[in-house]
């Protein structure tokens, strides 16, 4: 899965460790604030310090999660960690954001009745901003200090100090 090859999802290995994924993101979205930190800190395989998540929080495996130093992801975040999500310092991540790392074969129609997938990673750099209900498409680098129009669909790499917005999103102006 993490090699960017086609996996199942029913593998044994993968079932338990979003079994144990979700019993923690169980616990987070249930526990007080001043729980959560630790509970990131066993979920994610890094969570910087001065960062923070509101819940309602959903991941795959978390252990696939890095969260750099002053970051912030607001209510309500999907993180499909089926490969590396990484985000970078003093990011802020609107509700609703999506940051979906799964692909599904689309010229192979049996391969795809099979269940079979890959994946490809998420890089999200320092100082972004994603607006409420931003989906991040597997594959995509956001350089730093860009910011992403709230809905926007992000197909492809953004490069550094832009806003961009749309679906697909596509760069309107340098920052």
């Amino acid at each position: 899965m993490l090699s960017g090859q086609l996996y199942r999802d029913s593998c044994p290995e993968l079932i338990a460790e979003r079994r144990r994924a979700q019993s923690l993101v169980d616990r987070f979205n249930a526990c007080p604030e001043d729980e959560r930190h630790g509970v990131l800190a066993e979920l994610f395989g890094h969570i910087g310090d001065g960062s923070w998540v509101m819940p309602r929080l959903q991941v795959d495996y978390g252990t696939q999660i890095s969260v750099g130093a002053n970051s912030f992801l607001n209510y309500d975040a999907i993180l499909m960690d089926c490969a590396p999500i990484t985000i970078g310092d003093d990011v802020s991540i609107g509700p609703r954001a999506q940051l979906l790392t799964a692909l599904h074969p689309i010229e192979d129609h049996e391969l795809r009745r099979q269940r079979f997938e890959t994946a490809a990673p998420i890089t999200i750099g320092d100082n972004v901003w994603l607006g409420g209900g931003v989906i991040v498409c597997a594959g995509v680098t956001l350089g730093a200090d860009t910011v992403i129009g709230a809905g926007s669909v992000v197909t492809r790499d953004i490069p550094a100090k832009v806003l961009a917005a749309g679906s697909p999103c596509r760069v309107i102006r340098d920052l």
